[in-house]
């Protein structure tokens, strides 16, 4: 097993935060990167280097892999970590990592790319034995073809692009009146995002819940699961409470889960820390929806439930690590994290960049707080939202939810709109503390009153 000595970070906030402390705690020294108006992040402070790679604008800094490379170079990094979002999930920078000579800490260009094509990825999948929604056989070549195959399996149906994620280029589809529409937004709206206009077809699952499941492989064949995370509370196809384990899975259908992630991970002869993600219907069938080949803004209830570190495991696998799914480690209590934004929840969560005047993180026995927010710091518009991750552990759900709702009374946050109203309402709702819910839970959930300012 090769040592790594030197790891830069090509990412920002608390997940760059995130990953310089376990390199720390490895002694592996790190390297920050960070845009002008980053100059006083935190992980910038506490990394032993840093290195300005350009303005403000994402695309002139965080995106440039020329600007990485060359960060890695001059301060001899061997390692690059790509956090998640920006270029995590981007082949071509693994690519150009590998033909630097410079570790990429993530798959390789070819399963990132695979994976990244969601028909393709479905087609992989299919083939490993993963069970999948019916739909067409890869991408549809024209409107009366896809129009066919969504009259043969039933409305309703999804268009879902072939390239990206996140809810982009994606509509659900109930009459057959509603296709044409549908399909031609969906195809602009992939075209527009990710450069590929191509879609796909998939019958729509009813009431379904989005259950992930946690991987780590070797790239030597092997591969593990950690059991699964519940991530159905979403709003417009982004996550905003994540659990772990799911209310819904016994250990039966765990094992079921796990045992198709691993088959498709190792269809694709996994290296790092991966999330396959599922749909899972009312009648508790579960079928694959795509993989994400990087690690996830929830894994920390993951790492609470198992007592792990994920991104030590990530960095011991790309040292050469080999991964022995007999030493998966127990599942123990239940963890619940809640994303903290800079979005005002009662104006239909718009953003709220701007500055954070006073800063009060909660704490006490079984409370986490994984952020790089602090009183004085600056909320640029310029990047995501996300403030900080709140995670609660406690030995059952209820103790758990307990927890959470303490922990969100200490939450302050003042000079910005944040979500904690929300999360506050939401963990107090009878249909979610019963765990039923699915992924349209928030569709028709409306928060209370805004309370009148004080003073």
């Amino acid at each position: 097993m090769s040592d790594l000595q030197k790891i830069l970070i090509a990412n920002r906030g608390e997940i760059a935060l995130r990953v310089i402390r376990t390199c720390h705690e490895m002694g592996i020294n790190t390297v920050a990167v960070y845009s002008t108006i980053d100059r006083d992040a935190l992980h910038v402070r506490f990394a032993n280097e840093a290195v300005c790679i350009g303005p403000a604008a994402s695309s002139e800094s965080y995106l440039r892999p020329d600007r990485l490379i060359a960060a890695a170079e001059v301060t001899g990094a061997d390692a690059i970590h790509p956090g998640y979002g920006f270029l995590a999930e981007n082949a071509e920078f693994s690519q150009i990592c590998a033909d630097n000579d410079i570790e990429f800490i993530g798959p390789d260009a070819e399963t990132i790319r695979l994976m990244g094509e969601k028909s393709k990825a479905k087609e992989r999948m299919h083939a490993a034995g993963v069970p999948i929604v019916e739909g067409s056989d890869g991408t549809v070549a024209d409107i009366d073809e896809a129009f066919e195959i969504a009259s043969d399996i039933g409305f309703p149906v999804m268009v879902k692009a072939a390239a990206g994620g996140g809810g982009t280029g994606m509509r659900l589809v109930r009459e057959a009146e509603e296709f044409e529409n549908a399909f031609n937004g969906a195809r602009s709206e992939a075209d527009a995002a990710f450069g590929n206009p191509e879609v796909y077809i998939e019958k729509f699952v009813e009431k379904p819940r989005h259950v992930e499941i946690q991987v780590l492989g070797d790239g030597k064949g092997n591969v593990m699961h950690f059991g699964e995370r519940e991530c159905s509370i979403q709003r417009r196809h982004q996550k905003l409470v994540e659990e772990c384990p799911s209310p819904i899975v016994d250990q039966e259908l765990r094992e079921e889960m796990g045992e198709a992630a691993i088959r498709g991970a190792e269809a694709v002869n996994y290296e790092g820390a991966g999330t396959v993600e599922f749909l899972v219907g009312a009648d508790r069938n579960f079928y694959f929806m795509e993989m994400n080949t990087r690690i996830q803004v929830e894994h920390p209830v993951t790492e609470e439930v198992t007592d792990c570190d994920l991104v030590e495991h990530q960095i011991r696998v790309s040292m050469g690590e080999t991964v022995d799914g007999d030493e998966r480690p127990p599942m123990e209590g239940h963890a619940i994290e809640c994303r903290i934004n800079a979005e005002n929840p009662f104006q239909n969560f718009s953003p709220a960049p701007g500055d954070i005047t006073a800063f009060h993180q909660p704490g006490g026995h079984g409370i986490r707080v994984d952020t790089a927010a602090y009183a004085g710091y600056r909320i640029p518009p310029t990047y995501d939202s996300m403030i900080a991750k709140l995670i609660a552990y406690g030995k059952t759900r209820d103790h758990a939810l307990r927890k959470m709702r303490r922990a969100l009374d200490e939450f302050v946050v003042e000079g910005v709109q944040t979500t904690i109203p929300f999360h506050q309402q939401l963990m107090n709702d009878e249909r979610f503390k019963q765990g039923r819910f699915d992924t349209r839970f928030l569709d028709d959930f409306e928060m209370e009153e805004e309370p009148v300012p004080v003073g």
